[in-house]
């Protein structure tokens, strides 16, 4: 799934065919527990699952799969040049560094000429807005130009979570910066069979304004 919207890469294909990855070397940037590296395992890819944080990596490992985790910085990667096929992200490691060309110049790194990458964000707009799943989430409460990080921070004033805005402009600038190609652009609809509400997510929300978008870029 590339979102709480529920866009399933089964019907997507924003990979490629799901037939056509089988035996492809794909790298799961930001993998949490390593959901899409284990669906991409299923499918007879070779993932690796790449994430800072170790105690994701431990949800991974405790839950299973045949493929390598790794503990590293998406934004100095540990392999080397043309390394993989195909890699992607869903809401992973962009929204949280303050230099997302870094990440992605070292992701077209280790892709091979023609690699794709796909990776999905919660979509800028959304910023605008209060992360409320209710009518209160649907009034403009603050200017979409405003780049100024949100910063979570415990009681000795350290930052325990932050999360990066970057205009709609600003992403497509980053790919292109980053030395990519820019595919698509995939804003998906709230479908109608979806009826859950989670944060600020909700069929109310997801059916007037986009909650995530997703980037497919190549590496020419």
């Amino acid at each position: 799934m590339w979102g709480p919207e529920g866009l399933d890469e089964v019907e997507a294909e924003l990979l490629g065919p799901p037939e056509e990855l089988k035996g492809r070397a794909v790298l799961e940037i930001g993998a949490g527990a390593a959901q899409c590296a284990r669906w991409l395992t299923a499918q007879g890819a070779l993932p690796v699952a790449l994430d800072i944080s170790h105690r994701q990596l431990q949800h991974a490992l405790r839950i299973g799969g045949p493929f390598p985790l790794v503990c590293a910085d998406a934004g100095a990667l540990p392999f080397a040049d043309a390394s993989f096929d195909l890699a992607c992200s869903a809401y992973g490691a962009l929204p949280f560094v303050a230099d997302p060309v870094l990440v992605l110049k070292e992701v077209r790194r280790v892709l091979r000429p023609g690699g794709r990458f796909v990776f999905s964000v919660t979509h800028p707009i959304r910023w605008a807005f209060p992360d409320e799943p209710g009518p209160e989430g649907l009034t403009v409460s603050s200017s979409y130009f405003d780049r100024t990080p949100y910063v979570e921070q415990d009681e000795q004033g350290r930052a325990v979570y932050v999360e990066h805005h970057r205009t709609l402009g600003d992403r497509v600038r980053d790919v292109v910066a980053g030395g990519f190609r820019l595919v698509d652009l995939v804003e998906p609809e709230w479908p109608s069979w979806n009826s859950s509400e989670w944060g600020g997510w909700s069929p109310l929300r997801g059916n007037l304004i986009p909650g995530t978008a997703v980037f497919v870029c190549e590496r020419d």
